[in-house]
């Protein structure tokens, strides 16, 4: 019998989450049964899209969402092999049982030299929704510029890193000083600190003169209102995440964007990643290659224990991580 260690939510989040809103406790899991497997997470992901996510599909005492690289422990499908590494979207634990049905198994391109807990990251989700965000919303070509914010982030990163291959100019904003140089250093052509500048508006007008053709929008909020006005026309712009406000207990009032889209003739389009499922092998194909050929750098911000993973999930809400944040179990 498996002990499986959970964290549930114990109390919906008001503002911005506390390590009290949670509570950890432990699950007896059941023998196998013909065709399921057992499973033990090594890395957790936690993620910005929990924080909205967990209002709208979870009640309280119900395990946290999210996703994890785990090793099969036991199998008893002939479909999967003890010691076999997959992702899977089981939630906050340390232990679970699957029939196969609702996990993916890491390519099997995926080099011995490479963290498996990627897969979570440049190589997995964020990735993808880099991917996807750019290619079929911002439709970004040759010679564009591409403006993304929360750049220092696990999506915002690869963003930019992918539009420098596409051969675009990247602009990129962050929260910190360190964050703006870690930009610098993977090849972002513009990079600030939004926190610092003295106008937003000033500071986006300085790194290209002559405005964006496409906007990669991870923050929502004031920012967004600002950047829109100095979006070229027939501009587009990807709604990936509004992280500005995920945490307001009185909803932000406006922005008004009727104005320069009208004027502008912009393209402003909301998107979650799941729509190209079916494309899904085709991403993570790509971003392996150019993962192992170097062309994309990741980093990594991980938080050792089980225990920790509400902790390391309001420190991601907080901005204290640069590149992905993981759990090491």
């Amino acid at each position: 019998m498996v002990t499986a260690k959970v964290w549930v939510l114990k109390k919906h989040f008001e503002g911005f989450p506390k390590t009290s809103d949670f509570d950890l406790k432990k699950i007896e899991l059941p023998n196998l049964k013909d065709g399921e497997l057992l499973l033990e997470s090594v890395f957790l992901s936690v993620d910005p899209y929990m924080r909205p996510y967990s209002r709208r599909d979870m009640k309280e005492g119900d395990i946290m969402i999210g996703t994890q690289v785990a090793r099969i422990v036991e199998s008893k499908n002939p479909a999967f092999t003890v010691g076999a590494f997959v992702v899977a979207r089981s939630g906050w634990r340390t232990h679970f049982i699957s029939d196969g049905k609702d996990i993916q198994l890491l390519p099997s391109s995926w080099p011995e030299s490479l963290p498996k807990s990627l897969a979570l990251g440049t190589v997995g989700m964020p990735g993808l929704t880099a991917y996807f965000g750019l290619l079929e919303v911002c439709k970004m070509k040759p010679g564009e510029t591409v403006l993304v914010n929360a750049a220092a982030g696990a999506v915002g990163s690869v963003v930019g890193q992918l539009a420098k291959i596409g051969g675009c100019k990247v602009v990129g904003c962050a929260g910190s000083d360190d964050k703006v140089a870690y930009l610098k250093k993977i090849g972002f052509d513009e990079a600030f600190n939004y926190k610092t500048v003295t106008s937003l508006d000033e500071a986006l007008r300085k790194a290209s003169p002559d405005g964006y053709d496409c906007f990669f929008d991870n923050v929502g909020g004031e920012f967004a209102s600002i950047a829109i006005n100095q979006m070229k026309k027939h501009g587009r712009i990807a709604v990936c995440g509004a992280i500005s406000q995920y945490n307001d207990s009185v909803p932000q009032k406006g922005p008004y964007v009727q104005v320069p889209m009208i004027f502008k003739e912009l393209q402003m389009e909301g998107f979650l990643v799941t729509r190209w499922n079916n494309r899904r092998e085709e991403g993570l194909k790509a971003l392996l290659k150019w993962v192992v050929e170097g062309k994309v750098k990741c980093h990594e911000q991980v938080t050792e224990g089980f225990e920790n993973m509400p902790m390391a999930f309001i420190g991601m809400l907080k901005g204290e991580n640069i590149g992905k944040a993981i759990v090491k179990v």
